[in-house]
């Protein structure tokens, strides 16, 4: 990897890491049920992902700067994986498994919606 393709991948990670920390401590939404911060930056990564794999950018750059740099500091898997921790610790499987479902069905229909979204608009 020459020194562009890391000047680009820490640009897109920057920005990446900005809008999950003013998401995470700023952002709060009732939808009528308990969503946290954490998954709603899960469920917007899924769907920029389902535009950016959508999109079959060829360009390198663009790839290093939203898949690897953007994506990778937005999404937040390491924080989804220590609340499933906590909950497992706490002794609340139920809610456990609840959220892990919410979590992986509602990123992957992000994804889709994204994927579909940018197909409908070419």
């Amino acid at each position: 990897m020459d020194i562009t393709s890391i000047i680009i991948v820490l640009f897109g990670s920057t920005f990446g890491l900005i809008l999950r920390m003013f998401i995470q401590n700023n952002l709060k939404i009732n939808v009528g049920f308990n969503i946290q911060n954490t998954s709603i930056v899960n469920l917007l990564s899924s769907f920029f992902l389902g535009i950016l794999v959508s999109s079959n950018f060829l360009n390198n750059n663009i790839l290093l700067l939203f898949y690897i740099g953007f994506l990778g500091c937005f999404s937040t898997f390491s924080s989804f994986i220590y609340q499933l921790f906590v909950l497992f610790q706490k002794r609340k499987f139920m809610r456990l498994f609840f959220h892990y479902i919410e979590v992986i069905l509602l990123s992957f229909i992000c994804f889709y919606l994204g994927y579909c979204l940018l197909k409908i608009i070419k």
